[in-house]
């Protein structure tokens, strides 16, 4: 059976520019709708955190803070609860064998900006997996956890690779705004990564090769579709209809 390595963050706040603390986590959707259409695919999931911590929803996510209708919420956090076993006990990076998964996939929320962007352990994990060719996802400010990524003389392991992220509008317009320590898609692209975003909000995947990623949340059931067709798996239910760069 296929086996998808969900990795969350675990940090459950976040140190915003003026050195105050941000209550945050994962975003709601992201992780719910993404793990939905996996297992509606028929597909093993597993969730890892840094240390094997039980990961944080970021509040944001399931209020009208963060968009989200009173309807939506309450299927998220349905649903949430629904794997609640999963969440509370999940793997440690430190101990995962990427190599006995199909893919690993990286949801957002601005948690990973505090832990997955710096985690070594995940860093040498994403290393080896594109080594192997083995099929990354990120999703929002999951490629954030891409910077952790880095080959022993120090080059980072995505320069050159297209992909796409929260961009720095949408922090502006619907994130953090100038409260943000540091912009995700700006951090990429410095490091050499190729960002190829969509309008603000859109529904954008891009594809390079074993890596796919997503804009935002409203990509996140794109973004998990695009990852079973890559892995040859028809997806359950309607087309999200992402616009797709290949």
């Amino acid at each position: 059976m296929t086996k998808i390595l969900m990795i969350v963050t675990g940090a459950d706040s976040l140190t915003l520019a003026d050195g105050t603390s941000h209550p945050t986590g994962f975003w709601a959707e992201e992780l719910a709708a993404s793990h939905q259409v996996f297992r509606d695919a028929g597909v093993d999931v597993d969730i890892a955190t840094p240390g094997g911590v039980a990961p944080t929803v970021d509040a944001v996510s399931l209020d009208a803070r963060g968009g989200v209708g009173d309807a939506e919420a309450a299927t998220f956090r349905d649903y949430l609860a629904g794997i609640s076993a999963d969440l509370s006990a999940p793997l440690a990076i430190a101990e995962v064998d990427a190599a006995s998964y199909d893919a690993i996939y990286i949801p957002g929320g601005h948690g990973p900006m505090a832990d997955l962007a710096t985690d070594a352990e995940l860093g040498r994990l994403l290393t080896d997996a594109d080594d192997r060719g083995q099929l990354i996802a990120a999703l929002c400010h999951g490629p954030a956890a891409l910077l952790a990524a880095n080959r022993p003389d120090g080059t980072f392991t995505f320069a050159g690779r297209r992909l796409v992220v929260f961009t720095d509008e949408e922090e502006r317009q619907g994130g953090l705004g100038d409260a943000t320590p540091w912009w995700v898609e700006t951090t990429l692209r410095e490091r050499g990564a190729t960002v190829q975003a969509g309008t603000p909000w859109s529904n954008t995947v891009v594809v390079d090769g074993n890596l796919v990623t997503g804009q935002n949340p409203q990509s996140s059931v794109a973004t998990a579709q695009q990852v079973l067709k890559t892995l040859g798996i028809p997806p359950a239910g309607v087309s999200g209809a992402a616009s797709v760069t290949g």
